[in-house]
């Protein structure tokens, strides 16, 4: 049950924050002005659920900032019969998101934490096309197969090769590469068996994966 007093904030996140930084796309933005943000929060930060900031989530991770997270959906540009890779579950929010859009979702979280509390605010809403999974997404072999689109929820230092590979052909990948505080969005597109089309998308600073892999700086 969505609790009336988020619908204005709601709108608000929408309309302040999310429609401004060019998110246009309507299904998208009907899509977020829907979804209760507030019941993936934890409960110490919902009156926050809809601010621009983001949303500490435990384990030195946090929420994607509302804006990033709409410009993600838009450049993916979900179908109602794609299969979708999540690295990162974090809350479930976008989870959730990336499940009304398409047909399946397969999401990875390296902490079992999060995942549990991502099932349990999932089942509340009934969205049951996710299959989650606790695993270093990272580290140990990731799913088989090739997926339509891969949402990576949180910035890698280099521009991952290995999910490259995971996509069909016509697949979409998004995932925010560099150091803070620059980093760049890319969505990469793959157009044939060995090629791949990258398009910046804009920048941005936002909390790295768990484990991704640091870059030591060259020093004089």
């Amino acid at each position: 049950m969505i609790v009336p007093s988020y619908e204005k904030a709601r709108f608000n996140m929408v309309e302040q924050q999310v429609r401004p930084w060019e998110v246009l796309d309507a299904q998208v933005l009907e899509l977020i002005g829907s979804m209760p943000r507030d019941h993936f929060v934890p409960d110490s930060y919902k009156g926050l659920a809809y601010a621009d900031i983001e949303i500490p989530l435990g384990d030195g991770q946090k929420m994607m900032f509302p804006r990033v997270e709409g410009r993600l959906l838009q450049a993916l540009d979900i179908q109602p019969s794609d299969n979708i890779l999540e690295v990162g579950t974090g809350s479930g929010y976008l989870t959730a998101c990336l499940a009304k859009m398409g047909n399946w979702v397969i999401s990875q979280e390296i902490n079992p934490t999060f995942t549990e509390q991502a099932r349990q605010r999932l089942a509340e809403l009934q969205i049951e096309n996710v299959e989650l999974r606790t695993t270093d997404s990272l580290s140990d072999d990731i799913e088989s197969g090739r997926f339509d689109a891969i949402a990576i929820t949180g910035s890698l230092p280099e521009m991952p090769e290995t999910f490259k590979q995971r996509l069909n052909i016509g697949g979409r990948l998004f995932v925010v590469t560099g150091q803070s505080p620059v980093m760049t969005a890319f969505l990469v597109t793959r157009t044939g068996e060995n090629e791949w089309q990258s398009e910046p998308l804009f920048e941005t600073d936002i909390t790295p994966l768990t484990n991704a892999p640091v870059i030591r700086k060259f020093e004089f």
